[in-house]
């Protein structure tokens, strides 16, 4: 999305990219645009060259992006982390365009991933880097099985525990969260009603993390928010311990309960306030505390995330990605809910940050009887991290039970497409195919 201008149409966009290369009339312009719409596998070229970026999904967006850099017909291209956010099926497709790119054009490319699934998927060579410096190189097949350096096994083994971590320490109870026919509607401004959710309905017993998966679109944020009363819902029930988030208790009653922590943990922190000024505000907001014991509060908060009380001095800036999710969990402990809303809060990071995210997550977990609705479009990290899993489709529920039966077995046809599209099927499907593609 930073990608693209968003006061700029789609197709004028790539039309700059193509007179760039080579100075042609309007009109070639144009048709070269068209081409380069349908070579990226975009359905209606005409009508996504017409559209503003917004108007676009995650996976239009990308292939718009390979379009415009297609516009010189470069001899290399560089795919910098192509696939991140997107979901498993938009993923693969990606994937599959890139390589068929490959084959037509005769391409040579540079995939940037923290994703090792997907390195395995589809690299021919796979270069492992630490502070600056390339540690390791050497066919997927190998390194993933063997690695030879500390940073390659760091990586290699911080996907693997994360796979085999599943467990639910935690006894379950009775539900934290019971939503019950839940629809939530937008209007375009033709005055159209769009439906992004339809009679959802589920609950999550105390203590257990339910993983919300399905493609872009399918709902998956909208159902989050209406969780924590930031959209309004058109009909339907939605409860955190008996409590409705759009009830007459109020928003501050609501917050002692529930607690959302965000995928863009730098939008969600603000940039002028140190780590202790952020994590004073739920206290302050709730009249928690006094003041003098707040750095204190914050310190113990930090420390169950696995930072120190040295951060309490930094700004958000200068955090990591790994980091800044932490100080955002923290902050959303504060207040000590019941229940916690996760939505792609490991989408952005690395590999072995992954792991730590969620190892944080688990163990509150286990100490704290937490419950979790842990929003993905990581199979991966949700059979890691799950006991339950949702299955979301257009904004309905297409199939929901344990993530063991779900993610190994499913039955819907969407979730199988979802399944299959897994990083780590594809691998094995193509990882003794050629293919000239390099991963670092």
């Amino acid at each position: 999305m930073s990608a693209l201008n968003p006061l700029m149409k789609v197709g004028s966009q790539i039309a700059e990219a193509v007179r760039a290369a080579a100075p042609v009339p309007a009109a070639a312009a144009r048709e070269r645009v068209m081409a380069l719409l349908a070579e990226v596998g975009l359905d209606e070229p005409r009508r996504i060259a017409a559209s503003l970026p917004h108007q676009l999904s995650g996976g239009q967006q990308q292939r718009a992006v390979i379009a415009m850099a297609l516009a010189g017909d470069p001899d290399l291209l560089v795919a910098d982390e192509p696939t991140t956010a997107l979901d498993t099926t938009v993923q693969a497709q990606i994937l599959d365009l890139l390589a068929g790119l490959r084959a037509r054009r005769g391409l040579a490319m540079l995939l940037v991933s923290h994703d090792l699934a997907v390195v395995a998927a589809v690299a021919d060579t796979v270069a492992v880097m630490q502070e600056g410096t390339i540690v390791e190189c050497a066919p997927p097949a190998r390194l993933f099985a063997a690695p030879r350096s500390a940073g390659a096994r760091r990586l290699v083994e911080a996907r693997t525990c994360a796979a085999g971590r599943r467990t639910c320490a935690v006894v379950a109870g009775d539900p934290v969260l019971a939503v019950g026919g839940l629809s939530v509607g937008y209007r375009r401004p033709d005055g159209e009603r769009l439906m992004a959710v339809r009679d959802v309905s589920f609950s999550v017993p105390r203590g257990r993390i339910l993983g919300v998966v399905g493609e872009s679109g399918s709902g998956k944020s909208t159902v989050a928010k209406a969780l924590v009363g930031l959209v309004p819902r058109l009909s339907g029930r939605v409860e955190v311990c008996g409590a409705d988030p759009a009830g007459d208790r109020g928003r501050r009653t609501f917050a002692r309960l529930c607690q959302m922590v965000f995928q863009d943990s730098s939008g969600s922190l603000n940039p002028r306030l140190t780590v202790e000024a952020l994590m004073a505000e739920p206290f302050q907001v709730h009249g928690l505390g006094r003041p003098a014991d707040r750095r204190a509060a914050a310190a113990r908060l930090l420390a169950e995330v696995g930072l120190q009380a040295a951060h309490l001095g930094r700004y958000p800036h200068q955090l990591s990605g790994g980091q800044r999710q932490r100080v955002a969990i923290a902050r959303a402990l504060a207040l000590r809910p019941e229940l916690l809303i996760c939505d792609e809060v490991v989408s952005a990071l690395d590999a072995t940050t992954q792991a730590q995210v969620l190892g944080v997550l688990a163990r509150l977990r286990d100490e704290r009887g937490l419950t979790i609705v842990f929003i993905s479009h990581d199979l991966e990290l949700v059979a890691a991290l799950a006991d339950d899993v949702l299955v979301l489709n257009r904004g309905r529920v297409v199939e929901h039970g344990p993530a063991a039966c779900v993610l190994s077995a499913p039955v819907d046809r969407h979730t199988q497409a979802l399944v299959a599209a897994m990083p780590r099927h594809l691998a094995a499907a193509r990882l003794a195919e050629p293919r000239a593609l390099h991963a670092v």
